[in-house]
């Protein structure tokens, strides 16, 4: 998915590009590695083939928070590798190496704004959670803490998102019927995703560890308030100061951030005057600009 989005970024640049899972050995002007563990192998072989020819990698979130640390070698001999590092959230800094630093760029994914203007539903106040359904997603601590609402609360929890395995599937189906508040669409295709993000009062992202999700770019295009855990790869996007994280697997603190939302009008103004502040971060223009110049660094 990532690769696809350079993809697009890179020939609207006026590149020609080629995806790959594996590196074929074929020449390029430069390879943009999705990656460090995983690009490992096809990052040495291009180097060998063309050492003289740069690399860019980009960091996933597993990379600076899981691999640099439970497996080193293969993580930490990509980014020396290559020409330039490349990072999706602010805080992803202080986790790279000192020695790599120089290299590291900062690029936020973008979004494009809603088709049409938001309209979050009257009937209820539906929070969305958009993610596939996976460990360190933690995808649904949002319809556990929904669980402990008052009766009358109208919060209503409706999650988007492809289950990794059988075993989350089968929770997901086994949460619908156990919890009213609580509905699965499944995997949804994007303009899906973009009308729930039109219908929704707020968004959940309860991730354990993230290098800098996409559906928060999506949400602060559409206006939509955002809760998420307190981690890196959600505050380096939505700043220190934002309003709305909660500990990460605190049911009981995120019911209490539904229950204000649903509750206090000035709280929900508050995330969006806070959300409104980083929304510039997340254009388009300024995506792709960041990639202009991450290129001519090279060329320089």
């Amino acid at each position: 998915m990532a690769a696809s989005r350079w993809a697009r970024i890179l020939r609207r640049l006026g590149h020609r590009v080629r995806i790959a899972a594996e590196y074929d050995g074929r020449p390029a002007d430069l390879m943009v590695a999705v990656h460090a563990w995983r690009s490992a192998a096809a990052i040495e072989r291009f180097k060998a083939e063309f050492p003289e020819r740069p690399v860019i990698l980009q960091l996933s979130g597993t990379d600076i928070y899981h691999y640099i640390d439970s497996d080193p070698v293969p993580t930490l001999r990509s980014m020396e590798l290559a020409d330039r590092l490349v990072a999706l959230n602010d805080l992803a800094r202080r986790i790279v190496p000192r020695r790599f630093r120089s290299r590291l760029s900062v690029i936020h994914q973008s979004a494009a704004r809603l088709p049409h203007p938001r309209r979050p539903s009257a009937r209820a106040v539906i929070v969305s959670v958009i993610g596939h359904l996976r460990d360190v997603k933690d995808p649904l601590r949002a319809a556990e803490a929904a669980r402990l609402l008052p009766a009358e609360s109208r919060v209503r929890i409706e999650q988007a998102g492809r289950a990794y395995t059988p075993e989350w599937a089968a929770r997901a189906e086994a949460e619908m019927k156990a919890n009213p508040r609580y509905f699965w669409r499944g995997d949804v295709p994007g303009a899906a995703v973009r009308r729930l993000l039109a219908r929704s009062h707020a968004m959940v992202i309860s991730s354990l560890s993230e290098g800098g999700a996409n559906v928060i770019s999506e949400a602060a295009a559409a206006a939509v308030p955002v809760l998420a855990s307190r981690i890196d790869g959600n505050v380096g996007l939505l700043g220190a100061d934002y309003p709305g994280y909660f500990p990460v697997g605190d049911t009981e603190a995120l019911a209490r951030l539904l229950r204000k939302l649903e509750d206090e009008p000035r709280f929900v103004a508050r995330l969006s005057k806070a959300l409104a502040r980083r929304a510039p971060l997340f254009r388009p223009a300024r995506e792709s600009a960041a990639w202009r110049r991450l290129l001519a660094c090279l060329r320089s």
